[in-house]
């Protein structure tokens, strides 16, 4: 299964022909700095939908992990059978944005051990669900309980010395707009500028004018210039860990990067390394 999932399919895993298939929707609609976006699950959602928070559920409390650290365990497995996930559902995960906080929820559900070819994100999130003509609801989901089991580490994570390891031996990419990676500007971090070797490559490229995410051969074509072969070791950071979900995802879909050698997270992100004083900072275009 390809980790993206289109409207028209997952329409017909909802309310069509394949309704009988056993499918999880979540909404991780989210806003940087809040407030939460609950207000937009409650004023419109794919029926059935559950709704999910990045900040509370999807990540642990912001501190030396960075702002959005991995969540105990424990902690998302409640999560996730609150929203009626069980080991044989197809989890289906959307957003409002350009696919990155969707990827997110992706990455912890296969990190968390959940199956590749039951896990997926809606291709275009819900502008393109609205787009083509499917229903909304406002009534808020009340699942059955899931009884999926969280087993941690089924997706390579790196720490601060991997992922400076990695950016001189391999490819690490960050996946941060080019004004922060060249350290032009700072609006969340303590310090501006780039892990020293990493390779700009902005998540928000993964997508089209449309907000659909980019054929697998122009991911390929695009990751190329950027040293990534599908032979070299890749991975990925932002600025908490969020963003550069999307290029693991993006690099999957692209076939560099599959789902049985995925690429890298380095989960702390710039959040992390740039309140470190001892780690290196670089500036500029270049890596």
């Amino acid at each position: 299964m390809s980790p993206l999932l289109t409207p028209t399919d997952l329409a017909r895993r909802l309310i069509g022909s394949d309704r009988r298939q056993r499918t999880v929707v979540l909404d991780v609609r989210w806003r940087l700095g809040g407030p939460p976006a609950r207000t937009d699950y409650d004023a419109g959602h794919v029926p059935g939908a559950v709704y999910v928070d990045l900040d509370t559920e999807l990540a642990a409390p912001p501190g030396s992990g960075g702002r959005h650290p991995l969540p105990a365990p424990e902690r998302l497995q409640t999560v996730l059978r609150g929203a009626g996930v069980r080991a044989d559902s197809t989890v289906v995960a959307y957003d409002d944005g350009d696919g990155a906080v969707a990827a997110r929820a992706w990455w912890l559900l296969r990190w968390a051990g959940h199956a590749a070819e039951r896990t997926a994100i809606l291709d275009g999130g819900i502008a393109a669900w609205v787009a083509e003509g499917h229903p909304m609801s406002t009534e808020p989901a009340v699942p059955a309980p899931g009884d999926v089991v969280v087993r941690p580490g089924a997706m390579p994570v790196l720490d601060a010395d991997a992922a400076a390891e990695l950016a001189h031996t391999g490819v690490l990419l960050d996946a941060r707009a080019a004004a922060r990676y060249r350290g032009e500007t700072e609006p969340v971090d303590p310090r501006a500028g780039h892990i020293p070797g990493a390779r700009n490559a902005p998540a928000t490229d993964n997508v089209g004018p449309d907000g659909r995410w980019l054929a697998p051969e122009a991911l390929a074509t695009r990751f190329a210039a950027f040293g990534v072969d599908g032979a070299a070791a890749v991975g990925a950071y932002c600025g908490s860990g969020v963003n550069a979900a999307a290029l693991v995802l993006a690099l999957e879909h692209a076939g560099l990067a599959p789902a049985d050698r995925p690429a890298a997270l380095y989960v702390g992100s710039w959040s992390q390394w740039s309140a470190d004083p001892d780690r290196p900072v670089a500036t500029g275009s270049l890596p």
